[in-house]
């Protein structure tokens, strides 16, 4: 059994086994003949599951059958919604005709018996509005297994199956308007607790919107439009302008803009030429381009988006957990006070039969723990459903929660603070060397890296037409130092002083102020050593995002200590830091070093996050507490951390903070109401406090009661959207 679907009854954790997390416990058999939806044929039973759960295990043609998991959805809400309103219906025909209307004077004329009448209308909500919960009863006591249905059922069938009794005997007052209006009531709390919980499927419905249905490809030589679905690695798309892209890929040919905004969430259209990478559900501006495609189907980064969301929704939480245990000893705890309440009123108080078996009803049927069964995973879809309308992407439950426990990040500089995108500023060359000389022997050298700083070489060399004259031999990289060659036989160094000084290269005292002045102004430089000799110095500057001021402020506003940790020199960190208002640095760390400096936090006795982007920050993304990756990172980065920021803006940092805290506040409150309602509403429906102070509950307002507790935990969930607005405040 997966932990997608913890409360499958049949163990094969498909879609219709998350009915239960609907509140419709609901066995498989069960549920395929209850609703008898028209899913595809080629739709079989172990892949019931929605796209994104299931995502892993559905291939790049089954589109339309990951589409089936919300049209399922919306479905049995509609299902549900018609059942709720036949049985409220009947219900309050039943309720005029029933003894307890008599008693306000109600009389309806009755050309048969009145429980002849009360017995026709009540045994089609009982047998067809109520039938999920009797077959939802028949298939977890077949798995031995009591869930809420077994509880339901049991409340129903007590009032209705006794009130047949008297009805074809000795007559009597009934209570058949008893099951009724529980049947309707905890209809109407699972109609709107779907009802919640649909809004985040259809917008993960949206994202798979993004997908055009077709697509234009090259094959044989020729332009052919064919299902998006059939596209297969290392086809050529073909895209103009205003088509949406299908599948991620690289560009082949042509030029364009293309908007990223409904995947990323970048606002700008960013420009894209050979070589440049598109991804699946943007928009095609200006040009017509060729793309070779290279992720397809749950490979692509819409599919893994939408995975994650759809994981994090039905994992669970900490507290979920503790509260499902508790779920589960309330069904028997409610079970066992029925029975005490029953004998207690008949055989030691003395009480009629039928006066026994009203407390008993009302005692079931008000101890039902539908809401503690819906207190956090309501907030948990809700909240994690906000984060990904927001770019915050949670991977699971766990993470939601623990994220408001956090008192100390810690914060890579390049890439997360800092745009990542180096210019070069100064390039300053020693001895004899000349600008073009320097360019040449580090071009040569940084070709191929991917370091922030040799992409700015790179770019500046073919800014200025220098194309590297001499090709590297013996090349060597050492990690956190630079790089090493040899070079027309002479030993070329590009990086840091202690490179050079390992080495044997002295930097004087004039070159040493020089460098000074490029770490005090914050900008990242390397030093080119060749032959022995100090050649040159090269500086660039990672301007700082435009948030990240105000995301470091209001970090430490939620009461968070803030570290920044980069492999930069120190004078350049401190400038950064000093910059943003971050006190504790840790700079000059080797990658493999970055995860010391999150287990020394964490050694203080801190709740630490890690922030990073690249391949050397996953180690500390992994050994933090809760791992945050900027979103234009690194595969290796966010498969690593639990928190992605698709849009790679710092200040979505405290967003995923503020969502965090909010929802925990939510799901303290919906197990605060639902612990307190049990506990407050079991003993009067039991009968405790009737000789007192004539306090009594007949069952069909213990079914109310326990439907309003699970609407208002419903509804207390939802009200987590009120935080939307104040996310990035």
């Amino acid at each position: 059994m997966e932990e997608h679907y913890p409360n499958c009854v049949c163990e094969k954790s498909c879609l219709c086994c998350t009915a239960e997390n609907l509140a419709v416990s609901v066995g498989c058999e069960a549920e395929a003949k209850q609703y008898e939806y028209n899913l595809p044929e080629k739709l079989s039973h172990k892949e019931h599951a929605g796209p994104p759960a299931r995502a892993g295990k559905l291939s790049h043609v089954d589109h339309e059958t990951a589409m089936a998991s919300p049209a399922m959805a919306k479905e049995m809400e509609a299902d549900m919604r018609r059942r709720f309103l036949i049985s409220f219906a009947l219900s309050i025909i039943i309720f005029l005709y029933s003894p307890v209307a008599m008693n306000f004077g109600i009389k309806l004329p009755s050309p048969i018996p009145v429980n002849w009448i009360l017995f026709i209308l009540t045994s089609p909500v009982v047998f067809w509005t109520g039938s999920i919960f009797l077959t939802g009863t028949y298939y977890s006591l077949k798995n031995k297994a009591l869930n809420m249905s077994v509880l339901i059922a049991t409340g129903v069938l007590a009032a209705y199956l006794f009130s047949v009794v008297l009805t074809f005997t000795i007559g009597g007052e009934t209570f058949y308007e008893a099951a009724a209006f529980l049947v309707a009531f905890v209809l109407f709390g699972y109609w709107m607790e779907m009802k919640s919980r649909r809004g985040t499927s259809e917008a993960l419905r949206a994202l798979f919107d993004l997908v055009p249905p077709k697509a234009k490809v090259i094959r044989g030589g020729l332009e052919v439009v064919i299902l998006s679905s059939e596209i297969a690695p290392g086809d050529i798309v073909v895209l103009r302008p205003g088509d949406k892209v299908p599948v991620d890929g690289e560009i082949i040919e042509g030029e364009s803009a293309i908007d990223e905004s409904l995947v990323t969430g970048e606002s700008v259209p960013v420009s894209k030429t050979i070589g440049g990478k598109v991804v699946g559900g943007s928009v095609n501006q200006t040009g017509l381009i060729k793309f070779k495609a290279t992720q397809v189907g749950s490979e692509t980064v819409l599919a893994q988006i939408i995975k994650m969301v759809e994981v994090a929704q039905n994992s669970k939480a900490p507290g979920q957990r503790l509260a499902d245990k508790a779920a589960a000893y309330l069904v028997v705890v409610a079970i066992a006070v029925g029975l005490f309440t029953f004998f207690g009123w008949y055989f030691i108080a003395g009480a009629s039969f039928l006066f026994a078996l009203t407390f008993a009803v009302s005692a079931v049927v008000v101890a039902c723990p539908d809401a503690l069964g819906l207190a956090t995973p309501t907030a948990v879809a809700v909240g994690t459903g906000i984060g990904a309308k927001n770019n915050i992407l949670i991977k699971d439950a766990v993470t939601l929660e623990n994220t408001s426990k956090i008192n100390a990040i810690v914060l890579d500089k390049t890439g997360t603070l800092t745009e990542g995108k180096f210019r070069v500023t100064d390039i300053i060359p020693f001895g004899g060397f000349t600008e073009e000389d320097m360019l040449n022997y580090e071009a040569g050298m940084e070709a191929g890296s991917n370091h922030p700083l040799a992409k700015a070489i790179l770019a500046e060399a073919a800014r200025r037409k220098v194309t590297p004259s001499r090709q590297p031999e013996k090349f060597e990289s050492i990690a956190g130092y630079g790089l090493k060659a040899i070079i027309d036989g002479r030993v070329v160094l590009a990086g840091k002083e202690k490179l050079l000084r390992d080495n044997g290269i002295v930097v004087g005292e004039e070159e040493k102020k020089v460098i000074e002045r490029l770490a005090g102004e914050g900008k990242t430089f390397s030093l080119l050593g060749v032959g022995g000799t100090l050649a040159g110095v090269t500086a660039a500057a990672d301007p700082i995002k435009p948030n990240a001021k105000r995301a470091v402020r209001e970090l430490k506003a939620l009461g968070i200590e803030v570290a920044m940790i980069t492999g930069d020199h120190a004078k350049v960190a401190q400038s950064v830091g000093g910059a943003l208002g971050i006190e504790r640095i840790f700079a000059e760390v080797l990658p493999e070093d970055k995860a010391k400096y999150v287990k020394k936090l964490q050694d203080e006795g801190k709740f630490v996050a890690m922030v990073g982007d690249g391949i050397n920050d996953a180690p500390a993304l992994a050994q933090a507490d809760i791992g945050i990756a900027i979103g234009a990172g690194t595969d290796v980065a966010k498969e690593t951390g639990n928190i992605i920021l698709v849009k790679s803006d710092p200040y979505d940092i405290v967003a995923a903070f503020r969502l965090s805290k909010a929802t925990v506040v939510k799901m303290k409150q919906n197990l605060f109401w639902a612990v307190f309602y049990n506990l407050l509403a079991i003993p009067v429906a039991a009968g405790v406090f009737y000789n007192s102070f004539g306090l009594s509950l007949r069952p069909e307002f213990s079914a109310l009661l326990m439907s309003a507790s699970s609407i208002f935990v419903a509804l207390n969930a939802v009200s987590l959207k009120r935080i939307e607005p104040k996310l990035r405040v």
